[in-house]
């Protein structure tokens, strides 16, 4: 993917230690102007300085859909145009399914954000046919039982990218997944377990893109799924679906 001139906008970026700023540090490497959207407005615009000169950082609030609208238009306002969407702010706290609410918060950041957060970018990115992609997990495909809430969450949010892929083919719009596995980020930082680095993962979701992968695989534990991603009964059947519904509406 070649990255001068292109712009981005990459939510829940603003952590020092999180996928979102690794991701955005390797755009701008490469040329990108950068928004960094976070909740923690502070936070996105001294991500942003770090940066250099031609980013910005944006407060955003991805519970909340004026508050996506604002930044779209800020955004807009600073750069003219957006190329990529990353949807990277989520939540995950440990959980038994005990609590209804639990469920209902990762739904609301983790589901409902990338979908706040798209329709509030969608007329940017219909106008320069850009890329968009939702930093997902490997429990999007089989829940990790200490996160149940999270894992219910993810697995929607690949529902809905598969829908927005199929939904803005037309237009233009590429539409990709990340699916890391465990992460070195403050998410689940008391977890010993072995991790990928968030740059690791930037990397891989960079080079995915300029790849056109649909799904990216970033790490060691994700890329086990890999080999036999695009040719089994998910991957088949998301195809033949899309396929069924386009003959539709060509008939």
């Amino acid at each position: 993917m070649l990255l001068a001139d292109k712009t981005a906008a990459i939510s829940g970026a603003a952590s020092a230690r999180g996928i979102g700023l690794a991701t955005a540090r390797l755009f701008a490497k490469h040329g990108a102007r950068v928004a960094i959207l976070d909740l923690d407005e502070a936070g996105a615009r001294r991500a942003a300085e770090e940066l250099g000169e031609g980013h910005i950082g944006v407060g955003c609030n991805v519970a909340d859909l004026e508050s996506c609208k604002r930044a779209a238009r800020q955004v807009l306002d600073a750069f003219g145009k957006l190329d990529v969407l990353i949807n990277n702010a989520g939540i995950s706290l440990v959980d038994d399914l005990s609590d209804e609410a639990a469920i209902e918060s990762h739904l609301s950041v983790n589901l409902f954000g990338p979908f706040r957060v798209t329709r509030a970018f969608l007329p940017q990115l219909t106008a320069s046919r850009g890329a968009l992609l939702n930093v997902l997990s490997l429990a999007a495909l089989a829940t990790v039982p200490i996160t149940p809430a999270y894992a219910i969450s993810k697995a929607a949010a690949l529902s809905l990218t598969q829908s927005w892929r199929a939904l803005l083919a037309a237009d233009g719009v590429s539409v990709h997944a990340a699916l890391p596995g465990p992460v070195d980020t403050d998410m689940i930082r008391g977890w010993e377990i072995p991790k990928a680095t968030p740059a690791d993962v930037a990397r891989a979701i960079l080079d995915g893109l300029a790849k056109g992968q649909e799904e990216i695989f970033p790490d060691a534990m994700s890329a086990s799924v890999e080999p036999g991603w695009e040719t089994g009964i998910v991957k088949t059947h998301e195809r033949g679906n899309a396929a069924a519904i386009a003959a539709m509406g060509a008939a």
